[in-house]
């Protein structure tokens, strides 16, 4: 699940999209699935946290991300959790883990099954 890209005043999209055609990309989104929000018992992909996943030619693996809040307790310790998780995937050179508070993070980011989860389907 990738964030629906929405545009800046020039048509650049304000999140990249993913690399999604690369090897690597499934075991990295399934890497990032085993990050929870402590806070929520969903994944932080399938809670719509990872907004892109880039990877390079070289296989490094650029994660860009958002919290539900700016004020998270775990906003320092988020980032390190998931570069963790994906620099564990097998062929990843590096990993480089970005937060963003913009676009805003919103309950629409969240897949179908972080919803049901979470009761809203």
């Amino acid at each position: 699940m990738d964030v629906t890209p929405e545009t800046d005043a020039e048509g650049r999209p304000l999140v990249p999209p993913s690399t999604t055609e690369h090897p690597l990309y499934d075991s990295v989104v399934e890497a990032c699935r085993t990050v929870f929000d402590p806070e929520i018992p969903v994944n932080i992909f399938d809670l719509g946290l990872v907004y892109t996943i880039a990877i390079g030619d070289e296989n490094e693996v650029d994660v860009t991300m958002t919290l539900t809040a700016p004020g998270c307790p775990v906003a320092g310790e988020m980032p390190g959790w998931v570069a963790d998780a994906v620099s564990a995937v097998p062929g990843v050179k590096t990993v480089d883990v970005q937060m963003t508070f913009f676009p805003p993070w919103g309950m629409e980011m969240m897949s179908d099954e972080a919803r049901l989860e979470l009761g809203f389907m």
